[in-house]
């Protein structure tokens, strides 16, 4: 599908200078003079023995091109789920105790607000007031380009602490803030909207009821009790939610120069990369199944009900 995509990567590379000779050589030396279904048969073949081809930008295998930005996009997700974990089921659990005071009312309004605000339109507002007019945070990239960091792992934040490179730490964590809330704005409501709906269903069960007869401690019948049983469904929005963050971030690593998977995606579909857009569409696909399964594996540990 991606070859119903206007242009011509071989024009693209060559320029509008060169002649319909060399665009035509060029595209016969890439195999795009070949029938689609030929092309997509040869994509097959050689993604079955994990060779998703070279990038017709940089010339590099584009295996090779994700696993180089791989480590910013996983750092960017795992940064940003923190955010949307640590206060959405806090915040969902507390409202669902509290149903319908000004609490309540409050965060059920953020919820929908952050649920229903484009992530591009926050981006650049954050980008306006903390790093334009207040200068608090840096922006763009992952780094300052006067910072060094020591690369073992790919993860700015870890190689910096491994290193002992604490001015480095600073820097990427700073880099990090402000495309992580952006980031994390829907997965926190989407989290906060589901504890909140399973918390009330819950907190109806008998076992909810009998705990509160027996004179338990309040704040363990809603920890204990409650909220464990609550977070099967949340789980679920969780791993959907850093499936779809780790395919790649598009919008938000565009606007902050962000060197993951999204940014990839973005010059890969800019210059017609075909076979780069391929193997993004792949690997985020691929993930995406893994991360469910291990959502499933978690139900096992989190309920003792479930039998696999």
């Amino acid at each position: 599908m991606v070859r119903a995509i206007p242009g011509d990567p071989a024009q693209i590379m060559l320029g509008q200078q060169a002649t319909p000779a060399q665009v035509q050589q060029l595209r016969e030396n890439m195999g795009l003079d070949k029938p689609i279904i030929v092309q997509y048969g040869l994509f097959l073949k050689d993604a079955l023995r994990g060779d998703l081809g070279d990038s017709i930008v940089t010339g590099r295998p584009v295996t090779t091109e994700l696993m180089v930005r791989l480590p910013a996009t996983f750092e960017l997700t795992a940064f940003a789920m923190l955010i949307a974990v640590l206060v959405g089921i806090p915040v969902g659990a507390i409202s669902a105790v509290r149903q319908y005071s000004l609490l309540d009312k409050t965060t059920s309004v953020l919820a929908l607000t952050g649920i229903s605000m484009p992530i591009f339109w926050l981006a650049m507002i954050l980008v306006v007031i903390f790093g334009v007019n207040l200068e608090l945070l840096p922006f763009p990239g992952r780094l300052n380009p006067t910072t060094a960091i020591t690369s073992i792992t790919g993860l700015v934040l870890v190689d910096s602490l491994l290193t002992l490179n604490f001015a480095g730490f600073w820097d990427g964590l700073l880099h990090l803030i402000m495309p992580a809330l952006a980031l994390a704005t829907i997965p926190m409501a989407v989290v906060m909207r589901m504890t909140r709906s399973s918390m009330l269903e819950v907190m109806n069960e008998d076992y909810v009821r009998t705990a509160r007869a027996k004179g338990v401690v309040p704040w363990r019948v809603i920890v204990k009790h409650a909220l464990r049983n609550a977070m099967l469904p949340t789980i679920t929005v969780i791993g959907l939610q850093v499936g779809l963050l780790m395919g790649g971030a598009i919008i938000t690593e565009t606007i902050f120069s962000w060197p993951g998977i999204g940014l990839y995606a973005y010059q890969s579909v800019a210059s017609r990369d075909y076979a780069s857009i391929q193997g993004v569409v792949l690997y985020g696909a691929l993930l995406f199944v893994l991360i469910n399964l291990l959502v499933d594996i978690l139900y096992a540990v989190l309920d003792p009900r479930v039998r696999y």
